[in-house]
């Protein structure tokens, strides 16, 4: 049992790395994850009624990066999909991203974008710096927005208010001035035409690929070789939480199918309110698929279970610091992904750390 590269983690980042090593470089490679399926978090069975879900929430691929798309694509075809998402306020659905929709929706206003921009300019705070995610909002669009869509949903989603997140978490939500409410404005926005599921599959399908799932890595065989690994889970858990856990969200899912062919507009309807639920995702809006039934699922933010979200705050960035530190003395494992790396990162953003992560095991393994 002898091999060249041993990768744990069958999701984006896994198996990204895992293609190419043995693809490019003919590098003999064991893939190893605890789940029983490939994909990560971005797993889409068919549920029990043949509808297609996405196991662990919706999963919208969307990139600005040709270097991706190209890569991506030798494994798939793509369903173009433009996600559109809506805000339940006071029974009231309203678009987000903030746009010309959303406002008129709100107050009866009809506004062009120089008007949109004199609404903003009339109700945005100005605060110094930009310290945190409600500094990131109020700035932008002012308090009673803030307060009306994300103050609610920003606390039920982290288990902590907007002021002691980092900035970065909700500046990733865009403010137009336009009529625009496609929720991202990337060039590629699409999901794979045969489900995530088949392009990961087609990843893994080499002949110097073995897939273990099912397996922890702590439980690999003492007699299995390899000169170096790659890992993608959470980067507290492989040195033993020596520094203490790192914080990470959690959620779950309640899944309905319902004899309809729509149980909404959108494929997703986010609740800021008093609702215990974060969202609401409808799958077939995503994945195009026809069937007169429909499968949701509600969704519910955790403090426990699998890591989904790093907790991006200061504390955590320096408590994270100290596993990088130590990371950066390994020199037969490399980690990569966002629980490896703790980051918030998208789905293109995983693949592209892994392109890279690649590069430079490759031009290792030459020189």
């Amino acid at each position: 049992m002898n091999y060249d590269y041993v990768v744990v983690g069958a999701g984006f980042a896994g198996s990204t790395v895992a293609e190419r090593l043995a693809s490019q470089c003919r590098a003999r490679v064991l893939v190893v994850d605890a789940r029983s399926h490939v994909g990560g978090n971005a797993y889409d069975p068919l549920d029990e009624h043949g509808v297609r879900v996405h196991r662990y929430g919706p999963h919208i691929f969307h990139t600005s990066s040709p270097r991706v798309v190209e890569y991506l694509s030798q494994f798939t075809g793509w369903y173009p999909y433009e996600h559109r998402v809506l805000a339940s306020v006071e029974g009231r659905e309203v678009p987000l991203p903030i746009c010309a929709g959303t406002i008129a929706a709100l107050y009866g206003l009809e506004l062009g974008p120089a008007e949109m921009a004199d609404f903003f300019e009339a109700r945005r705070e100005r605060p110094a710096t930009v310290r945190n995610s409600e500094d990131a909002i109020v700035s932008r669009v002012g308090r009673e927005l803030y307060e009306t869509l994300f103050a609610g949903y920003t606390r039920k989603q982290w288990g902590l208010d907007a002021r002691e997140l980092d900035a970065s978490v909700c500046g990733r939500v865009p403010v137009r001035t336009d009529a625009d409410d496609r929720y991202f404005s990337d060039a590629f926005q699409a999901v794979p035409q045969a489900g995530y599921e088949a392009m990961f599959s087609r990843m893994l399908d080499h002949p110097n690929i073995e897939v273990a799932l099912g397996e922890r890595f702590e439980d690999l065989p003492k007699r299995l070789h390899f000169d170096h690994m790659v890992f993608t889970g959470p980067i507290d858990a492989y040195f033993k939480n020596c520094y203490g856990p790192l914080p990470y969200r959690s959620l779950s899912f309640a899944f309905e199918t319902h004899r309809i062919e729509r149980f909404q507009r959108v494929g997703v309807v986010n609740y800021p309110g008093t609702e215990p639920f974060t969202r609401i995702t409808e799958f077939k809006h995503i994945t195009g698929q026809r069937h007169p039934w429909t499968t949701i699922a509600r969704e519910y933010a955790r403090d426990t279970g699998d890591p989904y979200y790093p907790i991006p705050t200061r504390d955590n960035r320096e408590a994270y610091a100290k596993y990088a530190a130590k990371a950066a003395t390994e020199s037969r494992v490399t980690f990569v992904g966002r629980l490896a790396e703790y980051r918030y990162y998208n789905m293109d953003q995983v693949v592209a750390s892994a392109l890279r992560t690649f590069d430079e095991l490759a031009e290792r393994r030459v020189a």
